[in-house]
Parts: structure tokens; sequence; C-alpha cells
């Protein structure tokens, strides 16, 4: 089949279908999708029709993830798996997950229309998960790290800021929210051929580069921690600066630490470290850290607080540099805590190890990706249109807990300006056209 012919599904359908989903939110202000709300479940019913409209069989699992699969020419093979997430963060652009599972069924879509899906050799199932951003429960993943198999049960505990559970939330919307249910999501790794994922880059490389796709090698690990310094509460006006045992600026000191030792780690890691062996591989760009909240206790101007608890976001490709950047994050806050007589302490709230993509999947998407733009007029005014860079992804995505089940790839797709997380992120139409071939190029190889 033609990858010329149906730009009508591939693009103008899929682009119609994102603007759909961009309107179905929670506010009214602004797109906010989360963890079983309102427009999550009524953006699942409709990806639901969809998959309907591209020939798949459909069902809902125990956690609000929406599948939809066709058998293709041998149902009893191990299945590819293709998804992506309907959830969004709060004030979000309507790309970001949406994308991975409109392209899937556009690329499906046009296989149908030609007959040609009872020829695919395998099993293909797209996954629209029901929570990647972890935004109302703060526990990422819940909807692929069920079907890989490594989500806890104790996660049904797990309340949001109302103090709803994750069993309540999901008993509330007729699910089962028992452990038994929940176990029984996990996918059998012998009936899983592969997962791949289409994505936009949520960064600035693509469109430096001036083409509209890229293939993953990698997914950064990531740590979350949160640090709580204590101090003693006073009047603003009363206590004298010298006698003063003040959180805030030990706070301060620790987040300059952060910066210091992320951004120039070969000059502000210590010489002695129990990671020496891995202090070698540590260099400026090699990890990326973040302070995205900060809070103080009781939080009023004329107050010495009493508390400030600040969060870190610590992410790199390789997990050893990961560990020695957190070993000294420790040591030094604790550090600055004593020399202060302050009181600290530093919680691990999330991990998730580094992942590698496969390099069959890297091999065969970029080989996609490159029929599917060779073509497209928005690449003829360079040099580049057989270049599709490899890139790693700094984000985190479903890849990484469908990592845990079988091989997985991911393509990127170029935003303007590398925005992500926002009302301003985009994508032309014309790159959604090029991530909707792709997926076709790719399924027609299989």
């Amino acid at each position: 089949m033609k990858l010329d012919s149906f730009s009508n599904i591939l693009r103008d359908e899929a682009v119609f279908r994102l603007e759909h989903l961009g309107k179905i939110s929670d506010s009214d202000k602004y797109l906010q999708r989360t963890f079983l709300s309102p427009a999550s479940i009524k953006a699942g019913n409709l990806i639901e029709e969809w998959m309907k409209d591209a020939g798949l069989r459909t069902w809902v699992d125990q956690m609000g993830n929406v599948h939809g699969r066709t058998d293709g020419g041998n149902a009893s093979a191990p299945a590819l798996l293709i998804g992506s997430h309907l959830d969004t963060v709060i004030d979000a652009g309507m790309y970001d997950g949406s994308l991975g599972i409109v392209c899937a069924l556009a690329a499906i879509k046009a296989l149908k229309t030609t007959g040609k899906v009872e020829e695919l050799p395998r099993p293909v199932e797209v996954i629209a998960f029901s929570d990647e951003e972890g935004v109302r429960f703060h526990s990422t993943f819940l909807g692929s790290a069920a079907v890989a198999g490594i989500l806890a049960v104790d996660i049904l505990r797990v309340a949001d800021k109302s103090g709803l559970t994750i069993q309540d939330a999901l008993r509330d919307n007729a699910f089962d929210g028992t452990e038994e249910s929940l176990l029984q999501l996990k996918y059998d790794p012998q009936s899983v051929w592969g997962y791949i994922e289409v994505h936009i880059e949520q960064g600035p490389v693509l469109e430096g580069h001036g083409v509209p796709l890229g293939v993953v090698v990698g997914i950064a690990g990531q740590t979350r921690l949160k640090v709580t310094v204590k101090g003693s509460q006073g009047h603003a006006g009363t206590v004298p600066m010298s006698m003063r045992n003040d959180p805030m600026p030990a706070a301060a000191e620790a987040i300059l630490i952060v910066e210091k030792l992320c951004k120039y780690p070969e000059e502000h890691l210590n010489k002695v470290s129990n990671y020496e062996s891995s202090r070698k591989g540590i260099s400026q760009g090699s990890i990326v850290c973040t302070v995205g909240e900060l809070a103080s206790w009781p939080g009023a101007s004329n107050v010495i607080p009493g508390q400030v608890i600040f969060t870190v976001d610590v992410r790199a490709k390789e997990d050893t540099i990961r560990e020695v950047i957190i070993s000294e994050l420790n040591d030094r806050i604790f550090q600055i805590c004593d020399q202060r007589s302050i009181s600290c302490s530093i919680e691990r709230k999330h991990d998730a190890s580094a992942v590698e993509c496969d390099k069959d999947m890297i091999f065969s998407l970029q080989n996609a990706a490159r029929i599917a733009t060779q073509n497209l007029a928005l690449l003829q005014i360079s040099k580049a249109s057989n270049v599709v860079p490899l890139l790693m992804s700094g984000a985190g995505h479903d890849a990484m807990a469908m990592s845990h089940l079988t091989k997985v790839g991911m393509l990127f797709v170029r935003c303007t300006g590398g925005i992500s997380h926002s009302p301003e992120e985009y994508v032309v139409e014309d790159d959604i056209w090029a991530a909707s071939r792709s997926l076709l190029a790719f399924l027609q190889e299989l």
C-alpha cells in the first residue's frame, strides 16, 4: 500500500481527533484529565469508538485502560502492543499522550481500509493507558504498570487530596478495585512480541535538526526526593538574626547545591566517593536536576517558618551516575543542616531505572521513519530528508513500565519550540502525518 494514499485518515482525521480530545477536560479554563475523572472516562469512551471504527475488538480493563485488538493473520502469535496515555497534566497541551493513540489508530484504520489487516503476521493491540502523568495520586504509570505486572497491590490504598483512594475511584466507576483484579491485569510475557510508542519529543532537538521524527535509544532513569528541613518557628520581628533556627536559608543553600552539583558535577563532587569507579562518566550535561516544589509552614510573611519542604527530581541516562549524584546530594544537604543546627530528612518518593530500547526496534522504527518522510515536502528544503536522529529521552514514558514486560521502541515527533506540558504545546499537521505514516510503514514491515 502506498504511503501517499489515505492522507485523509493519516493526517486530516488524526488532526481532527486530536483537537476533539483536546476539548474534553475537567476544567472550563484549561485542559485537564486525571485518572478516572469524568473527562478521562469520556475521552476513553470516545477512543473506544475510534478503535471500533478501525475494526478493532475493544474492552476496558480493571484499571480503566482502553484496549483495541486485531488478531491479524495469526491469532496465536505473540502480539505487538502500541500505546500511550489518555490522561494529562494540569493546564496541558493536547498532544502529549493523545498523539500516540490517535496515530496508532490512524495507521490501523488505513490498513483496514485496504483489507490488509488480515495480512499482519501477528495480533496488534492498541492500548490507551488510563494514567501516566500521576497527577491525581502522585503515582506515575498506573495504567501501563498494571499491564506490565509491576504495580504493587498496596497502591489501591493511596489517596488523592480529597482523601479518596485509588480503590474508591475504581469502585466509583464500576470497577472491582480488588487486589485480585489488579493482579489479573498482568500480561503473560510469552504472549507479547514487543511494545512501541509514538510521543511528542517534549524537547527542541528535532526542531533544531529540521526533521519531524526521531527514534529513541533509551529513557533516562529518574528519582524523586522529598526534602524536609525543620527549625524553630518564631516571630519575624522579635527573634534576633543571631538567635534564629531558620530552616529557609538552609533549604535555599541546599537548593543551590542541587543546581551546582547537577550543572557542574565535575567541579562540585567530593574527591572521595563510594562510587569512585562511576565518577568518570559524570560530566556536564550527563544529568539534570529540578526543584519543582517548595513550601513553608506556616507560610506567613511575618513568621519565621518552622518547616520547609522541597522536592528534587534527578534524571540521568545511566543509573550509576544518578546514584552518585543522589549520594552526594544526601551528604551535602545533611552537612548544611548540621552546620546550621537544623533538622532535615530526605525521602526517596519515586525510582525508575533507565531503559534501553531494543536495537532491532530502533532499526525498524528508523527505517520506517525514513520511508515515511522521504517524500514529504516539509523535508525538501534541507539535506536532512534521509536523516532520522537517535535521541535519548529525559522524560518518563509508559515504555519505561512496559520494558519490564517486553522489548520496547519509541518514535519521537517534533513539537514547536520543544514546548510541552503547556497549552502552547503544538505539532504541525504534516508532522502528525509523518508519524502516522511511520507507524503504517512499521506495521507493513512486521
